[in-house]
């Protein structure tokens, strides 16, 4: 049989032609491309949930934090306060020095007068009133008591004074004394008193002068947030807690110094009116003794 060489060759390429056209025509089934965009945000939502993040730099030390001012302090009220805060402070800061002042010295009075008390239970002891008065202390109430009845009793002249009896002179005089001796004891007890009336409204003032300032600042920032009111809030509250501060000390010192005055008073006046009887017989002696110089 014989092949005929050119048909043949002929089919071979036909036949590569058609599987060369099935390759490029028929389309494959890959999957279509990603945008780069879009692969890298699938690309982070894929990481693992444990994956290890950068370090983050260490906290500051606890030590070396800025110290947060107390804005609600006297330091915060002495440099932001105004001249009203201010010259109110200074208003309760006399009235308290005063107080203390004025009972600390009329307790050591008081205390020197109990020990002057006791020391004027010689007085009677002794032979003369002059004798009496000279063992008595300088500066003591009761020799200053002791001194105005004998002046009394020794001096009693004068056209018009002569006109007052001896006993009614004498007692005069020595009431005179006994009266200045509480008028001593009782000064600075008027300031006591005033302090413990009036300090809590002028505390109370710097109270409203606080609430005022912190309106104030609500109205100007139109927040009420706690950084806009907390100087002028301390500052309220301050001024009442001081107020107070200095109130409480001055009645209770106004109270306990005039309980002590009148147990103290009592002693002399006791001591008062002994002296009185015993100057009064003296001068009588003395007389008698006088008529009967003249009798005889």
């Amino acid at each position: 049989m014989k092949i005929n060489t050119k048909s043949t060759l002929s089919a071979f390429l036909a036949a590569m032609m058609f599987s060369l056209g099935a390759m490029v025509t028929v389309p494959a089934f890959a999957a279509d491309p990603v945008p780069a965009t879009d692969t890298a945000a699938t690309a982070a939502t894929a990481a693992p949930a444990d994956a290890v993040l950068p370090p983050v730099a260490d906290a500051a030390p606890a030590s070396a934090a800025k110290e947060v001012v107390n804005a609600y302090g006297m330091e915060a009220l002495l440099k932001g306060g105004d001249i009203v805060a201010q010259g109110t402070l200074l208003i309760m800061a006399i009235m308290s020095m005063g107080s203390w002042y004025i009972l600390i010295t009329k307790i050591i009075d008081q205390v020197k007068l109990s020990g002057q008390a006791k020391e004027a239970s010689k007085f009677w002891k002794a032979s003369t009133i002059a004798a009496g008065i000279a063992g008595l202390k300088e500066g003591s109430p009761f020799r200053f008591i002791a001194e105005s009845a004998a002046s009394s009793s020794s001096h009693h002249e004068g056209a018009l004074l002569e006109q007052i009896d001896l006993n009614a002179w004498v007692g005069m005089s020595i009431q005179r004394s006994v009266d200045k001796v509480q008028s001593r004891l009782q000064d600075g007890l008027a300031f006591l008193a005033t302090v413990g009336s009036t300090a809590p409204f002028v505390g109370l003032f710097g109270t409203v002068m606080g609430i005022y300032h912190a309106l104030t600042a609500i109205g100007a920032s139109g927040q009420a947030s706690i950084d806009k009111v907390a100087g002028p809030v301390g500052e309220a509250l301050i001024m009442t807690a001081i107020g107070l501060g200095v109130a409480v000390p001055a009645v209770l010192g106004y109270n306990f110094l005039v309980r002590r005055n009148k147990s103290c008073m009592e002693e002399v006046r006791a001591f008062g009116a002994d002296l009185h009887s015993v100057v009064l017989s003296g001068v009588m002696s003395k007389a008698a003794a006088n008529v009967a110089k003249k009798v005889a």
